[in-house]
C-alpha cells in the first residue's frame, strides 16, 4: 500500500480504454511496483500481443510478475489491470495457444492466464478483503489504500471485457471468465448480472472438478443466498468439511495463543 496519489489519467470507470492509449498514456516509471517502478512494464505488456507463442508467454509471465506480490494491488496494479482487460479480446489473444504443436510442450492458453490473474487481483480487493482491513486498519482503510480503491471502482469496465467470455466455444476460458466475474459483480451497479452468473454457476459445477473453480463459485453462491446442497458432490463435502475443520482449529490455537496456550505455529 503506498500513500502517493497514482500517476495514471482514469478513464471513466464504466468505460475500458484502448490497450495502446494505455500503453501510451500512463506513465508506467512513476508507479510503484513491488520491486520498484513499472518502468519495464511497458515492453513486456506490448510483447503479450506477440503472435510469436513463445514470446507471448514469457511476455505474460514478465509483465504479471512485476505487479504480483502477497496479495497487494500496487500503483501499477490499476493500469496493468486496465490493459490486461482491454486486450483479451485482442485477435492475437483470442486466437492464440488453443491448438498445439505436437513438437512442443503444451502450454496454457494466455487467454486463460489473464483472466486468471483478473480474477485473483479482484479478490485481492474484494469486500472480504476490505472487511478484514477495516478490522485491522479501522473505517478509513480503503480511504487510505487509493491503489485498491481505485481498481474496486473500475471493475464495471474490467467485468465489460470479461464478460463475453463467459459464452466461449472453450470450457477453460469459460470458467476462467466466470471465476474472474464473481468478485468483479460485487461492484453495485453489477449486482443486476448475479442471476445470469447463477446460470453459469449451475453449468460449472455440472461440469467440472477443478476444485478452486468449485470453492470459488460454491462460496459465491451461498453468499448470494442460494442453497447449495444439491449442487455439491462427496468431494464438495469433504472440502467443506476439512476448511471447517481447519478453520476451527486455528481459531483454536489463536484463542490459546492469546492466553500463552501454544508454542506451535497453527495448522493451515
Amino acid at each position: 500500500m503506498t500513500n502517493s496519489r497514482s500517476r495514471i489519467e482514469n478513464p471513466r470507470p464504466h468505460e475500458l480504454p484502448h490497450y495502446q492509449a494505455l500503453l501510451d498514456g500512463t506513465d508506467w516509471a512513476s508507479l510503484a511496483t513491488p520491486r520498484g517502478t513499472g518502468e519495464s512494464l511497458p515492453t513486456a505488456l506490448a510483447r503479450i500481443l506477440s503472435t510469436d507463442p513463445v514470446v507471448r508467454s514469457a511476455a505474460t509471465d514478465d509483465a504479471l510478475r512485476e505487479v504480483t506480490h502477497q496479495n497487494t494491488i500496487y500503483e501499477a496494479t490499476v493500469p496493468v489491470a486496465l490493459y490486461v482487460a482491454a486486450i483479451l479480446h485482442h485477435p492475437a489473444i483470442e486466437a492464440g495457444d488453443f491448438g498445439h504443436d505436437a513438437d512442443m510442450p503444451p502450454r496454457r492458453p494466455t487467454l486463460v492466464r489473464l483472466l486468471e490473474w483478473l480474477s485473483a487481483t479482484a479478490y485481492d480487493a474484494d469486500d472480504e478483503c476490505v472487511a478484514i482491513g477495516e478490522r485491522h486498519s479501522g473505517k478509513e482503510f480503503l480511504n487510505e489504500y487509493e491503489e485498491m480503491r481505485a481498481f474496486r471502482d473500475l471493475r464495471p469496465a474490467i467485468f465489460s471485457a470479461v464478460h463475453p467470455l463467459l459464452g466461449h466455444d472453450n470450457a477453460e476460458v469459460r470458467d476462467a471468465a466466470f471465476v474472474a466475474a464473481i468478485p468483479l459483480a460485487e461492484h453495485p451497479v453489477l449486482t443486476a448480472h448475479r442471476a445470469e452468473l447463477v446460470g453459469h454457476a449451475c453449468r460449472l459445477l455440472a461440469t467440472s472438478t477443478d476444485r478452486y473453480n468449485r470453492d470459488r463459485v460454491l462460496d459465491a453462491m451461498t453468499a448470494w443466498g442460494h442453497d447449495t446442497s444439491d449442487l455439491e458432490n462427496a468431494d464438495d463435502i469433504a472440502a467443506r468439511e476439512r476448511y471447517a475443520r481447519l478453520k476451527a482449529e486455528r481459531d483454536s490455537w489463536w484463542a490459546a495463543d492469546g492466553a500463552g496456550g501454544y508454542s506451535e505455529d497453527p495448522p493451515f
